[in-house]
């Protein structure tokens, strides 16, 4: 078991001092976001930042217990065991005929279990969705394990549907959009795109290593 060093004298004054910056004038707060920075650091702010390679720890509805958790590096307040959504992962594979290892694989990839997780664009939860199409598959709360995955397993059926049962294809399509993949006819020449499809496999084949998908190149299909 990992041991969690306690937070240095200095890392809980910058927490605090973070913390008393977003207190002033500001007594309610819709949410409060703690980010892993690029540069190692952690930032406490009240709203979502738009910051490559920024990864969020943790959405909290206000700053209680915020400065603790942004002065602890590897808090487990946000790290899940891989089998902790086995049962929901399951339940709506089954229901979405959609391979249990696949959707794992997926959000292995996306949120590593994080269901606060929050990208520089946006996406959100477990399997990182964009508001705007959870909301088409009727998601209330973007956070919520059972929502997100639900929605998301449906999205994987619907991308089947579209790409012939081509799981490359949906793969490409859930990280780059299924406009990109029509586009090109095949995985977008994008190297985001073909290392994020390289890397679910990896984890599918982890997941179900009786049924193994190998490496693609951006021509792949």
């Amino acid at each position: 078991m990992q041991r969690i060093r306690p937070p240095s004298a200095r890392q809980i004054g910058v927490a605090f001092g973070l913390l008393a910056l977003l207190c002033i004038g500001t007594p309610a707060l819709a949410g409060v976001y703690v980010y892993d920075m690029p540069d190692g650091s952690r930032v406490i702010t009240d709203h979502p930042l738009n910051v490559k390679h920024s990864r969020v720890v943790r959405v909290m509805p206000d700053v209680k217990g915020a400065g603790k958790l942004a002065a602890l590096k590897n808090s487990p307040a946000f790290r899940e065991p891989p089998s902790t959504y086995d049962q929901l992962i399951r339940r709506y594979a089954k229901e979405y005929d959609v391979d249990f290892a696949l959707v794992k694989a997926i959000m292995h990839a996306e949120s590593s279990f994080n269901p606060y997780a929050v990208s520089h664009k946006g996406a959100r939860g477990l399997m990182q969705m964009m508001p705007q199409t959870a909301a088409q598959y009727g998601v209330r709360d973007i956070h919520s394990p059972t929502e997100n995955i639900r929605a998301a397993v449906k999205h994987l059926r619907y991308l089947f549907d579209t790409f012939d049962h081509r799981p490359v294809l949906v793969i490409a399509a859930y990280n780059a959009g299924e406009t990109a993949v029509k586009q090109y006819r095949g995985i977008p020449p994008y190297q985001e795109t073909v290392n994020y499809v390289n890397k679910v496999l990896h984890y599918k084949n982890q997941y179900n290593p009786n049924y193994r998908l190998y490496r693609v190149s951006a021509s792949g299909h």
